[in-house]
Parts: C-alpha cells; structure tokens; sequence
C-alpha cells in the first residue's frame, strides 16, 4: 500500500496485480531505448528488461467524499480476448479494506475510460447476477466515452454488458462532461487518444497539485520517448499529441501519479531537452 498527501487530500494505491511483459506486448520500439535510461530502473523495468505494469485502484479522499479511480479487472469475468485477465481470481476487495475501506465507503466511482482492466470492479457476480461493487456510490461515465463504446464492443470480451450496463440499469451512473469537477479540489481533464474519451484525473488542494494519468501514459518510458504509442491506442496520433501537450504542462512539479506505474508509481516530470524524465525519488 502507497499513500500519497496532497494538501487535504489522501490518495491511496490499492493493487488488483503487477504483471511483467515484454515491451512488444504494448509499447513496441521501447526495447530499444530502455538501456539508455538508467531511472527506469528498477521500479519500471526488470533486470532481464521486461515492462513492469501494475493494475490498481486509486482512493482519494475530498471534501468528505470517498472516490475510487478505475476499478481494474475485476472477479469472474469472460476475456477470452485478453487472457491474463480471464476469470481472474484476486484479493482486491481485501486489499482495498486493509487499506482501510470497505465498498460501501466509497461514495464515486470514476473511469478514466471503458476499457478491461479500468471499470471490472464495477459490479461483481452475486448469485448469478452482475450486481455493483460499490453499493452507495454514483458512477460517473465521460459522454464520449461512454457513446463510443455503448455501441463499439471491445473485443476483450463483454465488458460494457458486465461492467458498465448494470450499473446503467441500478440507476447508479451518471453521465458526464470531460471536464467535470467532482469536488472543488479534484476534477477531470480532457486526455483522449488512448480512448476517444479518455480523461485523467486532476487534484488540486491547499497549494498542491496532483495528476492521475489513466492510460494516456501506460508506461514512465513513454515521458522520455512522447511519440512512442501504445498499441492498445485507439488513435496513436491523437495520444501522441496528448501527450507532448501534456507533459509539457504537467512538468511544473506537480506530483504525477501513474495509473499502471509499478514500484513507486507517482512522481514528477523534469524537462531534458525536448522530452522528459520521471523522478520518483
């Protein structure tokens, strides 16, 4: 468990898992740049050089409200399109109550966006029945996002149908704009290029500032190499110029929190040149 403060506001990373694949499983290219950056290592990269990612949850604490950033994977649910998140078994609902919350604490749910491994916790199969996860919370979907994929099925598996549809029929889902504020001190920021509407996750409070990427970044390589794109990447050249703008933002000291960075996970960007570096220490 990590914990990070930002002015009043608490933000914990609660883990679904941390898997290591080859970079040519989404960031092909990276393999050959990640010897030329020694601070990749070792919380990005293993020593054999293979790309640490991890799945979890960020819980933030504002103004009262208790709201959890993308619900990973989640239990029993048929990927038959994306194997190692097949019918996955996992303690995530004990790690997120040794961090100290149950699901009915949580008062919002937010997706930076629909895919697989960010909305699973949504709802949970219960006697049969894909029922939510998170009784007492609203679930806020982006309208771009929530269109796009409403009506594009994901060939992961059925994703929207077990993980977004349920939550549509408890009348618990609300439908919002990209730049939605969700308190005064933390609000949603326009990312698209992953998704067509992918945001990421603004925190502003007492002075300081954070930034949950979601999967505009997926990897800290990606800070020192901004043209090189996921390949899960709906529009690789929208990401791309997503990113370059951002970066170069979000570069004023702000701390940066990876939504799929292992090891450390948040830190800040440092301006080198024309691109950037990840600082975590």
């Amino acid at each position: 468990m990590a914990t990070w403060q930002v002015g009043d506001v608490a933000v914990t990373k609660v883990l679904e898992i941390e898997k290591h694949w080859p970079f040519s499983a989404l960031l092909p290219g990276a393999e050959g740049v990640i010897d030329e950056l020694a601070w990749l290592r070792p919380d990005f990269v293993t020593d054999e050089g293979r790309m640490k990612l991890s799945i979890h949850a960020l819980v933030l604490n504002s103004e009262g409200s208790t709201i959890i950033v993308d619900t990973c994977c989640g239990n029993d649910k048929p990927r038959p399109g994306a194997r190692p998140f097949d019918n996955l078994q996992t303690d995530f609902i004990g790690e997120l109550e040794r961090s100290g919350y149950s699901p009915e604490d949580i008062d919002m749910v937010v997706s930076t966006h629909l895919h697989v491994d960010h909305v699973g916790w949504n709802t949970r199969l219960v006697e049969g029945t894909w029922t939510p996860t998170f009784p007492n919370a609203e679930y806020f979907f982006v309208q771009d996002e929530f269109d796009y994929w409403r009506s594009e099925p994901q060939h992961y598996g059925p994703v929207f149908e077990d993980s977004v549809q349920p939550i549509l029929d408890a009348g618990m889902a609300t439908i919002v704009n990209s730049d939605h504020r969700l308190t005064s001190e933390v609000a949603l920021e326009s990312t698209p290029g992953h998704t067509p509407g992918h945001v990421s996750v603004t925190i502003n409070s007492a002075g300081q500032s954070a930034l949950i990427t979601g999967d505009m970044t997926h990897h800290p390589v990606q800070f020192a190499k901004p043209d090189l794109a996921s390949s899960a990447d709906w529009r690789q050249d929208i990401s791309t110029a997503t990113r370059r703008e951002a970066y170069e933002r979000w570069s004023d000291g702000r701390l940066v929190i990876g939504t799929h960075f292992a090891g450390r996970t948040a830190g800040r960007i440092i301006a080198e040149g024309d691109a950037w570096r990840f600082d975590v220490s």
